[in-house]
Order: C-alpha cells, then structure tokens, then sequence
C-alpha cells in the first residue's frame, strides 16, 4: 500500500519536529551530563553557574518539541503509537520518569536552603540527565532495527536491550554532552570567560570524538541486526549521514582552530545532529515500523491528516515567534534573574522584627470574624435559592 502525499508530508513534519527535539532538548540534556561531571562543589561551581544561566530560561520550553511529537505520532500515525508504547513501555516510562526527577531536581536545586538538599536535588536534576537520553536512544534503535512488531502482545525485552539499542542509547548521551558543551562554549565566550570557553572546549571535542566512535560501532552493528536500514543509510541516505559527518569535523576544527563565530558554530553543529535524524527518516522509508508496518497501513485518514497540516500551520504562526522571541531574549541575557527577585523572595519569607525598626502593626482583629461573616450569609443565601429552584420543579 503506498503512501499518499499527506502522510509523506506529516511523516516529513514529525521528522523535523524530531530533530528540534534533539538539538534544543538534547542540550539540556547535556548541560545536566557536564553538570554530573563538573566534580565537586568548589572546583563545579563556575561550569554549574553557566550551565544554569544557560538552561534556566528554557529548559521547561524545549519539552513543547516532545509533546507536539508524541501528539502527531499519536494522531497523525495511531498503530505505530500503540505498537510503540506497548512494546517499549518500560524505557518510555523510564524516559518520562527521568524528564519529572530532572524537572523537581532543577527547580529544587535553586530553592533549598540545606546544603544537604541542595547536593540531593543536584544529584537527581544530573542523573537523570543521563538516564533520559539512554532510554530514548534505547527506544529509537529498537524502532529502527525492527525490533517493534506491528501488534505485540506486551512489553519486547529483547527489543530495547539488543546490542544496537544499548549502542544507540550511549550514542544518544554523547550526542546530547556533544551539542551541549558546543553551545556553551559560546556561551563562555559571550560572558566573557576565557576560562570556561577551553574548559567547555576541551569537553565539546572529547564528547565529538567519542560521538563519532560510537556512531561509526553503531553503523557497523546495523550492517548485522539491521541490513535494511544500514543499505538504506549507504543508500539514498549517504548524502545525509556524509553531511552530518562533515559537518561534526568542520565543528571540530572550528574548536581546534579557536574560530568560535556564534552564528555559523551553532547552524554547523545543529546541521550535524539534524542530518542524522533526517537520514534515519529517510532510510526507513516506507516504514514506520520496518518490515512490519508501512507508512501507508499506518496512517489516518486523509481528513485527520489534513487536520495535522491546519495544527502545524497554527504552531508555526503562534509558537515559533515566541520561541524566537525567547531564544533571542535568552542570547542576550535578558531573561536572568534580576534584582527585584531577591525582593519578591524576601517579601515571601515571614516577616521579621529588624532592630531600631517598629515592628509591622498587625492586622485587626476584627477583620477575620467579618470575612466570614460574610461568606457564611453568601453560602446561606445560596442554598436557600437552590432549594427554592428545587421546589418549584
């Protein structure tokens, strides 16, 4: 069964949205990875103070990318949705697991006062910064070597544990660190620390260089577990997987040679991340499912998928200019905390008698006793006209 035009194009869109995904998502992954490997509280301060100035004006916003995936999956292609989360519901739960603990970790983190909570929160926003791109690498190298059958009868161990998908998996973590330490080299250098930009430096041609191992062990286990996509990927797809390699060794030289413009470092390494999630699409195609369910069988009706183009087209006029709008905020440092929020933290704390100052005149007494008085007469009056309405049936 072929694929009729308005499935190609969602399918097209669902590929895009996942490698946004993948690029902003994944950079906040790997600023929780350098955050785990930072070391200890003194020596990780500066890399952690950066990292949080980076994230924490977008971190909750890059999720949008994971759930308008999870709805145009779940819409647009519903067996390959169930198949999926049947199949894979123990890394899926392991994966959104990680995202929560990630979230409470980072949002705790800034707010304890206990030195003890403060390392406990931390060590749960870094941990599960790891465990959330492994998972998710788990659960894409099942889906690509076909491991995922089109009806299962419950969850496929043996799915999300084969060797590719664990290769993937740690493929997955080295990407996110990849991106990551590139973007906040630029970071540094836009702050103005010398210091922290060779720092990130050094880690964003590390995690390059070991990115690129394991994409080249994971091409050479697909030519074994998955020859279907690997002849796809040394196929129609080379020109992808070629760019993508090109681009992530002209990112490197970049860092060697110290030739750090902003502009054309991000586009570059974005390129290099994108090319590989494209031409994953591309080699995979016409499956959703190889070899058990194609992007024909798999599709809605042709009324539901034109209804995906009307959705997408709604996201593209009113989300983008504000991801736009936050993103170039955020590049400007405009979004950082600003001295008022000392002030709303303090007028949020019980008050406290300050020496040679008159201690706030507290509030009458009687105040409190007429508030309710009040509320009770409302409450009494509404019952009396809903028993009255009730008689009158």
């Amino acid at each position: 069964m072929s694929p009729s035009p308005e499935a190609i194009a969602v399918a097209a869109i669902l590929v895009v949205v996942i490698s946004a995904y993948a690029l902003f998502g994944g950079a906040d992954f790997g600023g929780g990875i350098w955050d785990l490997l930072a070391g200890g509280p003194e020596r990780g301060a500066a890399p952690r103070e950066l990292i949080d100035e980076s994230i924490t004006p977008v971190w909750e916003a890059n999720h949008v990318w994971l759930v308008f995936i999870l709805v145009l999956l779940w819409t647009a292609f519903p067996p390959a949705f169930a198949a999926i989360f049947t199949a894979l519901f123990v890394p899926l739960s392991l994966s959104a697991l990680g995202i929560v603990l990630r979230g409470v970790g980072f949002a705790f983190r800034h707010t304890a006062h206990r030195l003890r909570m403060q390392q406990l929160s931390g060590a749960a926003f870094a941990a599960s910064s790891l465990i959330t791109p492994f998972f998710m690498g788990t659960i894409v190298g099942a889906v690509a070597t076909g491991q995922v059958p089109a009806h299962p009868a419950g969850n496929v161990l043996a799915a999300w544990t084969s060797p590719t998908a664990i290769l993937t998996g740690f493929l997955f973590v080295a990407a996110c660190a990849y991106v990551s330490a590139v973007f906040l080299v630029l970071e540094a250098r836009q702050r103005g620390h010398e210091e922290l930009r060779r720092y990130f430096s050094l880690r964003a041609t590390a995690a390059g260089l070991i990115t690129g191992v394991l994409a080249g062990g994971t091409f050479t286990e697909l030519s074994a577990s998955a020859p279907r996509l690997f002849a796809g990927l040394t196929g129609r797809a080379l020109p992808l997987v070629a760019i993508s390699i090109a681009a992530g060794i002209a990112v490197l030289g970049m860092l060697w040679r110290r030739w750090h413009h902003g502009l054309f470092l991000r586009v570059t390494a974005a390129i290099a991340v994108a090319a590989v999630v494209w031409g994953w699409g591309l080699a995979q195609y016409p499956y959703l499912l190889p070899t058990s369910l194609s992007l024909g069988a798999g599709s809605a009706p042709t009324a539901s998928l034109v209804a995906e183009f009307v959705v997408a087209g709604l996201a593209v006029l009113l989300v983008a200019p504000g991801f736009a709008l936050l993103y170039w905020l955020q590049q400007r440092h405009m979004l950082a905390a600003a001295e008022t929020d000392a002030d709303l933290r303090l007028a949020a704390q019980p008050q406290q008698a300050v020496p040679g100052q008159p201690a706030p005149a507290p509030a009458p007494a009687g105040t409190a006793v007429t508030t309710a008085l009040v509320l009770a007469v409302l409450a009494i009056r509404a019952i009396r006209d809903v028993l009255s309405s009730s008689r009158r049936r």
